[in-house]
Formats: structure tokens, C-alpha cells, sequence
């Protein structure tokens, strides 16, 4: 029988979204549940694919990538995948989104000065398959994080 995600598997997602670093016994002892039940909980979430893995949340600005561009891509459909994995592999790139609309790829990438970000457009602009680019600068970041708010959308998650 497949394993099913129940309302303390939830919880503990919760927590790790809030501080990963936590022990085991604090969670349980937040949870009101043993520290094991924690430690198997956390090993079937990552046995099923939720939990693919543990990161800090690093302020990319205390390093000086100040300038955040939204770049979305047209490319030749053939070439899509493999030009989504080149992209993927740039070291300012945070996201690369396959997407429906005006344009096939949307890209996130930070960049500490606005030579840095020309260099990266022009450089796709020049790759083989790509027909054009449309780049946006974010001037305010109003929200950014990976996680969602699971103690608010816990019926969806366990419909």
C-alpha cells in the first residue's frame, strides 16, 4: 500500500519550513510526539519525494547580487529542453520555468552589477535556438521563498 501524507506529516513540514535545524526533540516536543516518531516521519517524507532536501535561505543581497532580472525566453521548440538545461546550469540562474504564454522559458537569475546581467542577456540572445528575450528588472521584492504556506492550504494537501 502506498504511504500517505496525514495531518502530523503536515506539522512537521511546517516546522522545517520554519527552522530545519531544529532537533528532533524539540519538534516532538512541540508536536507532543516522541523524537523517533519525528525521525521516521522526516525519512518517509523523504523516501516519498517530499522532502528532496535540506538548504539555508541565504539573503543574496549581504552578498552583493542586488539586481534580481526576470527573463522570459522564445526559443526553436526542438531545441527547448536543451537550451533549459544550459540555462539551468549558469551559476546566477535561481529558477528555470518551462511555461505556456508568449514566451517558452522563464528564467530568474541575480546579479551583483548591471554589466554582469548585460553580459548574461547578450549571451543568451547569442545562443543557436533562442529567438528572443524580453528582461524585466525587479525593483521591489514584495515576497520570495520556495515554501508555501502549508497551515493554511492543509485540507488541499490532504484532499
Amino acid at each position: 500500500m502506498a504511504e500517505k501524507i496525514d495531518e502530523l506529516d503536515i506539522e512537521i513540514l511546517i516546522e522545517l519550513q520554519k527552522d530545519s535545524r531544529r532537533s528532533l526533540r524539540e519538534m516532538g516536543e512541540k508536536l507532543d510526539v516522541a523524537e523517533g516518531t519525528i525521525y521516521n516521519r522526516i525519512n518517509k517524507l523523504k523516501r516519498m519525494g517530499v522532502i528532496e532536501k535540506f538548504i539555508p535561505i541565504i539573503n543574496h543581497s549581504k552578498l552583493g547580487f542586488d539586481l534580481t532580472a526576470i527573463i522570459g525566453i522564445s526559443a526553436e521548440g526542438r531545441y527547448l529542453i536543451e537550451l533549459e538545461e544550459i540555462l539551468a546550469r549558469e551559476p546566477n540562474v535561481t529558477a528555470v520555468y518551462d511555461v505556456t504564454g508568449e514566451f517558452d522559458v522563464i528564467v530568474v537569475a541575480k546579479f551583483k552589477t548591471r554589466e554582469d546581467l548585460n553580459s548574461f542577456v547578450k549571451r543568451i540572445i547569442g545562443m543557436e535556438h533562442v529567438k528572443k528575450t524580453y528582461t524585466m528588472l525587479v525593483l521591489n521584492v514584495v515576497k520570495e521563498t520556495h515554501a508555501v504556506e502549508l497551515e493554511r492550504l492543509v485540507d488541499k494537501v490532504l484532499e
